[in-house]
């Protein structure tokens, strides 16, 4: 299956350290140090749709491959939320030193360091290079209530607040100063990464990143994803099914405090019937995924639209790359190629919603195809661009939080909290939910 690859008409110039090749544009550093990007996604016979390759994603067994062991910090926020952060490797504060690059990873809806599509690249970005990996430092952001980190405010969380985001930011630039922050977002986590960089411009502490079957436009996909009986009755519901589950472990959390308006819209939540993905965000992300005066937002359209984005794209002024399947039963509207000169946008024929399984050993083996694509353009941005250190100045305050002067509302510290991450707890965080959606 051939992708369509889509490059800026004048691609960006970037520098490179290779004494034979100084200089040289977006477009030809991806050719020479990305190949993987351009070769075709070929599935296997039993995963030939969209359909069947994200069902594998929920269904397949992954627990046993690519391995990963995290060790896990909390960061306590200014406003009282709490972000839970998962290193890889497990000994990397020894072994890796503070200038080693960072792969900063996103998860989609409700996921964490757990779902296999993250460790699908973490295990190869942060095995050694004896072992034939990267030997970078990854780093996972589970948002607040997410892969078991706990609620501790009456603040939920969003596809297109990055507040929180920003604030795991700070504190990555703050304890490790000279290690380039390298962005890789997935789907939902794809689109906070987009608003972040399209929010941030020129001043992103991510100086480069990758984008995997990012929704874009939350209007115009809810839409389409309703427009389907798989999509309203299977994927819309399992997608909302994960955020119930997710609502109800933290339920009295969210309850606990003086926001009777938070408190009213857990029983709202709670009591609908079979609801589908635009009823909870309806009666809840909408009213509490974010800190006010911006939420609530008025009605669900507007919250969409805020959250969205493809609106993002022109204003991005680092190296992306953003790939989607074409035939993603849940991401179905992408939009067409925007000319922005830091832009690469690829869309494969097929691949459904993160999978991406491609031909493996055997009969019925697989293997990811877009795992490499990524790790070879990780490798690219961490070993062979020259990336500017960018963002504001961080220091810290009386009470021990890393702050900046731009945002008196945002700060963060480490808290007590957190912990080894292995295989006996990652499983643990898959009870009640559908894996990698």
């Amino acid at each position: 299956m051939s992708s369509k690859i889509f490059f800026p008409s004048s691609p960006a110039s970037v520098k490179l350290k290779d004494s034979d090749f100084n200089d040289g544009d977006l477009r030809t550093a991806l050719t020479r140090y990305c190949p993987a990007v351009l070769q075709k996604f070929t599935p296997p016979w039993w995963l030939s749709s969209g359909h069947l390759q994200t069902i594998y994603v929920v269904t397949g067994n992954f627990r046993k491959i690519d391995r990963v062991v995290y060790h896990r910090i909390h960061l306590g926020l200014l406003d009282g939320g709490t972000l839970g952060l998962d290193f890889a490797p497990l000994n990397h504060q020894t072994q890796l030193k503070d200038d080693t690059p960072i792969v900063v990873v996103l998860p989609g809806l409700t996921g964490g360091c757990f779902e296999s599509y993250v460790r699908s690249v973490l295990s190869i970005a942060c095995a050694p290079v004896d072992n034939g990996g990267l030997g970078y430092r990854g780093v996972v952001i589970n948002a607040r209530g997410c892969g078991g980190v706990p609620i501790t405010s009456q603040q939920w969380y969003s596809g297109g607040c990055t507040d929180d985001f920003q604030q795991a930011l700070m504190y990555l630039a703050h304890r490790y100063p000279d290690a380039p922050l390298l962005g890789l977002g997935f789907s939902v986590g794809a689109n906070v990464l987009m608003k972040y960089l399209g929010e941030a411009r020129d001043q992103s502490r991510i100086p480069a990143a990758c984008v995997l079957g990012c929704p874009w436009n939350l209007s115009a996909n809810n839409v389409s994803l309703k427009s389907t009986l798989l999509g309203r009755f299977l994927y819309s519901r399992g997608l909302t099914k994960n955020l119930m589950t997710l609502l109800k472990r933290n339920a009295e959390g969210l309850s606990t405090g003086p926001d009777t308006r938070v408190s009213k819209a857990v029983n709202d939540t709670l009591a609908l019937k079979n609801p589908r993905l635009d009823d909870f965000d309806r009666v809840f992300t909408s009213q509490t995924g974010g800190p006010a005066p911006l939420f609530p937002f008025d009605d669900i359209l507007e919250y969409y639209k805020w959250a969205s984005s493809h609106t993002a794209l022109p204003t991005v002024e680092v190296p992306l790359l953003t790939i989607n399947a074409a035939d993603d039963p849940i991401v179905r509207k992408i939009p067409a190629h925007v000319d922005n000169p830091y832009l690469v946008m690829v869309v494969t024929a097929g691949g459904g919603h993160l999978g991406w399984f491609g031909k493996g050993p055997g009969l019925f083996g697989t293997s990811r195809w877009v795992t490499k694509p990524v790790v070879e353009w990780l490798e690219m941005a961490g070993e062979r661009f020259v990336l500017e250190k960018r963002g504001a100045a961080t220091y810290i305050d009386k009470e021990g939080f890393v702050r900046v002067d731009e945002r008196d509302d945002l700060g963060c510290k480490v808290v007590p909290g957190g912990g080894i991450v292995d295989e006996n707890v990652q499983n643990a965080l898959y009870e009640g939910k559908w894996q990698g959606l």
